[in-house]
């Protein structure tokens, strides 16, 4: 088998991951195959190219694979990236080819290197590298990559080079994992999550995940931070005792006394590395774990799940209607507003030109552009979209909202600071191959971002924004008749309502924006209801979500048209977003200015709400609007955004 195929035309980059730079080469191996078939399969297995006994399977080392997690482990350039690609590939072969004679002649099975004279760097790595060979799976692919490196004559410089430092690391110490002795995955960021107060509040918290269906582990959360504090404890008593033994040598002192001196500053030091590299990764391990603990709830929310939700308010009634109701499917084609087929699927139409002289019939076909649960809006339904789009924006501004429009590329990280999952199996997200970036589901996500790792004035506070974005889900699991046409498709346009304010602010900013939506959607004259969602309904963030769900009669259903949530600091405490209340009592005048004329940062309060989903809304003014001869209303309010159009009205064939 040749493992040296696979596409030379994939392109990727990814953050590097942060580490300690020492390793160690000291590492017991886990062991090998003793048979012929048993070391080769080993062998196969460690490169993780190919599962034993299933020659039929693609290799999972492929060439993009290989290439991919070089740009992942250090700092490589791309066409270093794929020349080096090509030569570990090409080493997998060799490894394999090697295994079998090696275990057909009984050879040694530690792999030669060269052995010129090298510096005493090159030598350091050369024995991480020798040590390495019998580690897991990635941890022998690191141990190839460094080691081609070696042989290829690339110049380098170990105790600079941060490849090397990380390569390294990874290859001796294991902390990849893909293996029986693999570490526990490094968090990408780290969220201020108060421990102390978990651990204060436990049965509230165990309440809260049970009312939740959370899937957080707090028994061991707690088990972690425990052992977190006992480690901090033993690392802060050697710093101390280090401390201690380098003040004594400050002084004039015997020969035998300094010499003893150093060795139990020696011993001590080492002993330290090593819990400190033990407390990073408990500490990376807790931060995990506790990051999947959901944000606690309003205690006025009910407990249970979507159908123990509770209708805060309803608006209007429903209107009878006395001819037979058409659905916006049936509407939008009558009327032609939107395509479905040529965005989804082959489609063979005809069309008829007429000439002078006779009437010519044209045959022509849409080949697939996007997929399913795509569409292409057409003439009016164009102008409906930006009109619901400008009039939210304008109605929304006068309500001391800044308008925005967003990126629509974000970073995973500032997706998972968010309280979304990217990378989970059924995720809502695209996740951009090859990178750290997604694709947004909401403005929520990087208006969220704007004020990262930033402290905001307390006089700045409530800051509010209206952002307009599309929006891309993947709507993973959702199928069926209600999710038909515009109900539910991937990509939409939506204009969000986000809030910035004191912690004490946010319930009432809540209502603000809940009240702002009632508002919004009376005056279009739907009929709606308004409902305060269940504890089993909330996502990790919310402390407290409202819903609301408009009549649509062509579905003969109510549908979620919007929904408000306070996430009190969930977001904040992941993004890093605080502020610095105003002191009580105005400083004296002759006060100097600093970190001492206020008090201490808090975390602000995030919420958030949707002004205008427009799909959805497409379908409310369709399906309400409709009037027996086949044309619909417009509802006041948008009018002057569409050109001072007041009905749609089926094309004259």
């Amino acid at each position: 088998m040749d493992f040296r195929s696979g596409s030379s035309n994939d392109s990727g980059s990814a953050s590097n991951p942060s580490g300690n730079t020492g390793f160690d080469a000291s590492r017991p191996s886990s062991g090998s195959g003793s048979t012929m078939g048993g070391h080769a399969r080993s062998i196969l297995n460690a490169a993780r190219v190919i599962p034993p006994n299933d020659d039929e399977k693609k290799p999972l080392w492929s060439y993009s694979r290989v290439k991919a997690h070089l740009l992942k482990i250090g700092t490589i350039g791309v066409a270093t990236c794929k020349k080096v690609t090509v030569d570990i590939l090409g080493q997998l072969q060799d490894e394999m080819t090697r295994a079998e004679a090696i275990s057909a002649r009984n050879l040694p099975k530690d792999i030669p290197l060269p052995t010129e004279s090298v510096s005493r760097g090159k030598r350091r790595a050369v024995s991480a590298i020798e040590s390495s060979f019998n580690l897991d799976a990635r941890a022998k692919l690191d141990a190839l990559i460094a080691r081609m490196f070696y042989t290829s004559g690339i110049p380098f410089n170990v105790a600079r080079n941060p490849y090397f430092r990380k390569a390294f690391q990874f290859a001796c110490n294991n902390q990849l994992g893909g293996g029986a002795g693999g570490g526990a995955a490094k968090p990408q960021w780290k969220a201020a999550i108060d421990f102390k107060w978990i651990r204060e509040n436990t049965d509230a918290v165990a309440a809260n995940i049970r009312d939740r269906n959370s899937a957080a582990n707090l028994d061991l959360v707690l088990q972690l931070y425990d052992e977190y504090l006992a480690l901090q404890k033993e690392v802060e008593r050697l710093r101390a005792e280090r401390n201690a033994v380098a003040n004594k040598m400050k002084g004039k002192l015997e020969p035998s006394v300094r010499q003893a001196l150093v060795e139990e500053g020696k011993n001590l030091k080492e002993g330290l590395i090593a819990l400190e590299e033990d407390l990073v990764q408990l500490t990376d391990k807790l931060q995990l774990e506790a990051q999947s603990i959901p944000n606690t709830t309003h205690p006025d929310a009910p407990v249970g799940g979507e159908e123990s939700s509770v209708v805060r308010k309803e608006v209007g009634s429903q209107r009878n209607f006395n001819f037979t109701i058409r659905d916006h499917l049936q509407l939008g084609k009558e009327l032609d507003l939107f395509d479905f087929d040529a965005a989804a699927e082959l489609l063979y139409e005809q069309l008829y030109f007429f000439s002078l002289v006779h009437f010519t019939k044209v045959v022509y076909c849409h080949f697939q552009v996007s997929g399913s649960k795509f569409y292409y809006l057409k003439n009016e339904a164009v102008l409906l979209e930006m009109a619901l789009v400008n009039w939210a924006i304008t109605e929304v501004s006068k309500k001391g909202f800044t308008p925005l429009i967003t990126p629509e590329i974000v970073r995973s990280s500032v997706v998972e600071k968010c309280g979304f999952q990217p990378r989970a199996q059924n995720t809502q997200v695209y996740s951009i191959d090859n990178s750290d970036q997604c694709l947004i589901g909401t403005a929520e996500i990087p208006v969220g971002g704007i004020h990262m790792d930033s402290i905001l004035p307390d006089s700045d506070l409530p800051r509010k924004y209206v952002a307009y974005s599309h929006c891309f889900r993947t709507e993973a699991g959702a199928a069926g008749a209600a999710t038909r046409g515009l109900y539910r498709v991937h990509q939409f346009s939506k204009v969000e309502m986000f809030v910035f304010c004191r912690p004490e602010e946010s319930d009432k900013c809540h209502e603000e924006l809940i009240t702002i939506e009632e508002e919004l959607y009376a005056s279009l004259g739907l009929h709606f209801k308004t409902l305060d969602m269940a504890t089993g309904d909330l996502g990790a963030p919310a402390y407290r979500k409202f819903d609301i769900e408009a009549w649509m009669p062509g579905l003969d259903r109510y549908g979620e048209i919007s929904s408000a949530s306070n996430c009190t600091d969930y977001q904040s405490r992941r993004l890093g977003i605080r502020f610095r209340p105003s002191p009580a009592d105005p400083p004296p005048a002759n006060a100097k200015k600093g970190k001492g004329s206020s008090g201490p940062t808090q975390f602000v309060h995030t919420l958030n709400a949707t002004a205008v989903a427009v799909p959805r809304l497409i379908i409310c003014i369709l399906e309400n609007f409709q009037q027996e001869d086949g044309t619909v209303v417009i509802p006041e309010p948008l009018r002057p955004f569409m050109g001072g159009l007041e009905v749609l009205s089926p094309k004259t064939k």
